[in-house]
């Protein structure tokens, strides 16, 4: 299901005070502004014509009044009265006709909108009120209409999305798109959870993310416009339109629309708040494993997303066939500041963040021996965030090399610890690497049966630094079979494995296979 929506930026805002000036018909009328000259862009909801000297009980705020002030005329107290009842019943601005009841614009109603901040108009001219009148209501009928329509159009398009299955960034997505501005998802501690928009307005927001969220947070001025994220009497985030250029009401319907949307899609979909944090951060660590966007760039997102990154040490890790919510819990348990997220084929990426006096290593360790049946691989810690990249690669490149089991692994393995291992990984690509493993296991690789169990037993023995009977222990059987096999390997691959030269070069294309494999 698709449905397409002008963005709403196209969308003229609710008439202001300055714009209502600026109609054709009122310049005919020769407008002048005597009073309250910086409060022009308030929003006009309505006009009134009234001549009643106390109209403000009449008004409910927003209402442009047009007045001849002929039951005004010589009553100073009534003039002044008048005004500040205009204030009082929050008024966006008071039009004065000037005719036979005041030639000129009268000094006291002047004085009292000006210490009021009411926006006072005189028309020098002339002018049918009624004319005014109703040209405004219709523009401002049909800017209602317009935002009524807009509203239930996101709500039909968003809802679209949800049947479709759409995750949660399609939706932001969607958002943006009809808002024109950046949209970020918060939990209850303004912690960024999603954002869409464009990349740099993103950007720019983040940087500051702290401050601004809760200068904003309660106001819904200069654009920003929040709508809570909750159900059953429970609040759990806020999604905010930050910087929306069109009226405060038609944001206001936008972020409705759009938080109706983000529940429901939570309640249909079994996600959770806490999801949504996971999808941060796997989005923030997968692109800073990587490279593809500059760290430099990430570093916003990771701020907002509530990592600390001033003055700290970073300690990349990727855990092999490690639970993400398991290793969250055990940071947790730690104190130890970091983000969690899954990468790809069992592996999941940590990074840590410390103060500068703590000891990387044995916090590292002390994570480490809180896990069972993981294999933790580490990066050097590093002080710069713009190094960040680079050591999240080299963990997963160690925990790569792991993958396929290497016995007698440390609590946390290292760089060093992967030695040849290591390097066949990282070269595993190379044509001629892979030719090589290819030429020198040709005799088992060609056979799917026996050959296969052979390789088994080729890799253990080769694995154990040539031990016999570790072999022959790890493979069940007694050391007269076991002699037989070897025998049978170095007969199809045509070599001695008691040569360290000749077994060196097996050794190596074993490890070229199975990297490949991996």
């Amino acid at each position: 299901m698709s449905t397409t929506l002008e963005p709403l930026e196209s969308l003229e805002p609710t008439l202001s005070v300055r714009q209502v000036l600026m109609l054709e018909r009122v310049l005919a009328g020769e407008p002048e502004v005597v009073a309250g000259a910086s409060q022009l862009d308030r929003a006009v909801r309505w006009v009134h014509v009234a001549e009643a000297a106390d109209v403000g009980v009449m008004l409910s705020g927003g209402e442009m009044v047009l007045t001849t002030g002929v039951l005004l005329a010589g009553d100073d107290d009534k003039q002044a009265e008048y005004i500040r009842s205009l204030h009082r019943a929050e008024a966006a601005a008071v039009v004065l006709g000037l005719g036979r009841a005041f030639p000129t614009p009268p000094d006291v109603m002047r004085r009292a909108a000006e210490r009021c901040g009411l926006p006072m108009v005189v028309l020098h001219r002339p002018f049918p009120f009624a004319e005014l009148t109703e040209e405004v209501q219709a523009r401002l009928v049909r800017r209602k209409f317009a935002a009524v329509s807009m509203s239930e159009a996101v709500r039909t398009a968003l809802t679209g999305l949800i049947t479709a299955g759409a995750p949660l960034q399609r939706m932001l997505d969607e958002i943006a798109r009809h808002s024109g501005c950046p949209v970020v998802v918060t939990n209850l501690a303004h912690r960024v959870l999603a954002t869409a928009g464009e990349r740099s307005a993103v950007d720019d927001v983040l940087r500051d993310w702290e401050r601004i969220a809760r200068q904003a947070g309660g106001s819904e001025g200069d654009g920003w416009i929040r709508a809570e994220l909750g159900g059953r009497g429970e609040r759990w985030g806020q999604i905010m339109l930050c910087g929306y250029r069109g009226d405060t009401a038609t944001g206001r319907l936008l972020a409705d629309r759009a938080a109706e949307s983000l529940v429901l899609h939570r309640m249909l979909g079994g996600a959770s708040a806490h999801t949504w944090e996971e999808q941060s951060a796997q989005s923030l660590l997968t692109d800073l494993v990587s490279g593809v966007v500059p760290a430099r760039q990430l570093l916003p997102r990771a701020r907002a997303a509530g990592l600390p990154v001033n003055r700290r040490t970073f300690v990349p890790l990727v855990v092999r066939d490690g639970d993400p919510a398991e290793l969250d819990r055990v940071l947790r348990l730690l104190g130890l500041p970091g983000i969690v997220a899954e990468l790809a084929d069992g592996a999941t990426a940590v990074l840590l963040s410390l103060a500068r006096d703590q000891d990387a290593t044995v916090l590292t360790a002390n994570f480490a021996a809180r896990l069972t049946g993981t294999v933790v691989a580490a990066a050097d810690p590093r002080s710069a965030w713009d190094d960040v990249p680079a050591g999240m690669r080299e963990a997963r490149h160690v925990a790569d090399a792991v993958a396929s089991g290497v016995l007698d692994l440390p609590a946390v393995v290292r760089l060093k610890d992967v030695h040849l291992r290591g390097l066949i990984r990282l070269l595993r690509d190379d044509p001629h690497v892979q030719s090589f493993a290819e030429r020198e296991l040709d005799g088992l690789l060609c056979d799917s049966g026996p050959g296969e169990g052979l390789l088994a037993v080729l890799r253990t023995y080769l694995a154990t630094g040539r031990n016999k009977s570790r072999t022959a222990q790890l493979h069940h059987v007694s050391r007269p079979a076991l002699y037989r096999r070897l025998e049978a390997i170095q007969g199809r691959l045509g070599v001695d494995l008691d040569d360290f030269e000749q077994a060196a070069s097996v050794h190596i294309a074993l490890l070229a296979h199975d990297a490949q494999q991996g």
